[in-house]
């Protein structure tokens, strides 16, 4: 479904305003649709918050010590969409600025960066977008476990891998929002589902996501459920994924990952992207993978983007190249997870592509293993976020790409995030040592 972008905002009695934070988190505000040519305010000192609210001094953007003043959220009012709490609410995702000129650690402002970088070589960004999610329910003790469906399989569909038909409403919510679904179906594991949102434009494709995320936790909420589109949420059941497929458009209009005259049917530029993505794979997990829980999921024979790998039709490659050519012709990477903001995932892994093209790099060979006991490459991710955000940081091609003070920003909030774990003792530390030690 395409949005009508010359539709008033008339037809709403007030907008919900958001805009995608550095923790993945939909900020903003609601107002009222006569207002909403005036955007709305917003302190700086959001950028310097973790999840546990707390703030790190100093962090790029947050204006720390100038007295954490306000920032504008700007939109085009006739860009809203109808929202999934009724009729009542349009909503929309903003663009942030200050004085004027973009907000430098905004992940939206990056993304459209990294679009305007491969403008600029001649191509137009296009991503479609997978999310993996497992649906939890109170555990009866403050927690949460995954609901029960005894009758759930891999690709299944209905009442026995959704007993509570939440499916069919987050369907047809979508729909009223204009974020066009192409498949809905249960995961490897019991409560858990994959996504499949449609290809577009890849500003669009980051907005979809980003707002069909927050849909499904808002209607999953009043039923007591809860959405988490966490990396490892569950100990001994799968990982869940967010996959960027990505193709690049020419200025005529063809799809510029097919070139029919080679033996793979794959352009050099498709070639080249991939080799980006593999030169820095490291780097990039620091954006991708920007959670503690997200180093449980990228283990080995998880086929979860673990390698420095590429490979036709494996899923045991962090680049997986999908069979179809012509214009359904893609890239898919398999690296992030769903706690990764997207606007900074699809920012980061246009930009790694891009590095791979502007360099004329050559991704060798693809995998040979079968991706589980053997593998080609000994290159793989780093073992935690702490290493993670090293690579990232000694990544500076990366870096100047995604955009330094955004990198920076987020560094010094993760890292903050990064101690605060590494002096916490875990449940599982307690279970373990406490009976004998």
């Amino acid at each position: 479904m395409e949005i009508d972008t010359a539709a008033p905002t008339g037809r709403f009695e007030r907008l919900r305003i958001l805009w995608p934070d550095h923790l993945g988190l939909a900020r903003g505000k609601y107002v009222p649709a006569e207002l909403a040519g005036r955007g709305s305010r917003h302190c700086t000192g959001t950028w310097a918050l973790g999840f546990d609210r707390q703030m790190t001094p100093g962090t790029p953007g947050s204006l720390f010590f100038e007295g954490l003043p306000d920032m504008d959220a700007r939109f085009d009012p006739g860009a809203a969409r109808p929202g999934w709490e009724g009729p009542r609410t349009g909503v929309v995702v903003a663009d942030l600025e200050r004085n004027g000129e973009a907000v430098a650690v905004s992940p939206r402002n990056a993304l459209r960066r990294a679009i305007s970088d491969w403008e600029a070589l001649g191509y137009r960004p296009e991503v479609g977008i997978e999310l993996e999610a497992y649906l939890m329910e109170p555990d009866g003790a403050g927690g949460w476990r995954p609901i029960s469906t005894p009758g759930a399989f891999v690709y299944g569909t209905g009442p026995a891998v959704d007993p509570h038909g939440l499916l069919e409403e987050l369907w047809d919510a979508a729909g009223r929002s204009g974020i066009a679904i192409e498949a809905i179906n249960s995961e490897y594991d019991e409560s858990q589902f994959e996504f499949t949102l449609a290809h577009t434009d890849a500003l669009e494709a980051a907005d979809r996501a980003f707002l069909f995320r927050q849909m499904a936790r808002e209607l999953a909420s009043p039923r007591g459920l809860l959405w988490t589109f966490l990396g490892k949420p569950v100990n001994g059941r799968s990982g869940s994924g967010l996959h960027v497929n990505l193709s690049f458009t020419s200025l005529g209009g063809v799809n510029a990952i097919d070139d029919p005259a080679q033996p793979d049917g794959l352009s050099v530029l498709a070639h080249q992207a991939t080799a980006g993505l593999l030169a820095h794979h490291r780097g990039l997990c620091g954006l991708l993978a920007p959670t503690v829980n997200a180093y449980r999921r990228l283990r080995p024979g998880q086929l979860a983007g673990y390698w420095a790998n590429w490979g036709h039709d494996h899923r045991g490659a962090t680049v997986r190249v999908p069979p179809e050519r012509g214009a359904a012709a893609r890239l898919e990477h398999r690296l992030a997870d769903g706690a990764a903001p997207v606007h900074v995932a699809v920012a980061a892994v246009l930009q790694a592509a891009r590095l791979g093209v502007v360099s004329g790099l050559d991704p060798g060979p693809p995998e040979s293993g079968d991706g589980f006991e053997r593998v080609d490459t000994g290159l793989c991710c780093p073992a935690d976020l702490g290493e993670a955000l090293v690579a990232l940081e000694a990544d500076g091609a990366l870096c100047e790409a995604v955009g330094k003070e955004l990198v920076d920003q987020h560094l010094a909030v993760k890292r903050s995030e990064w101690d605060a774990f590494c002096s916490y003792t875990t449940d599982w530390e307690r279970d373990t040592y406490l009976p004998f030690l």
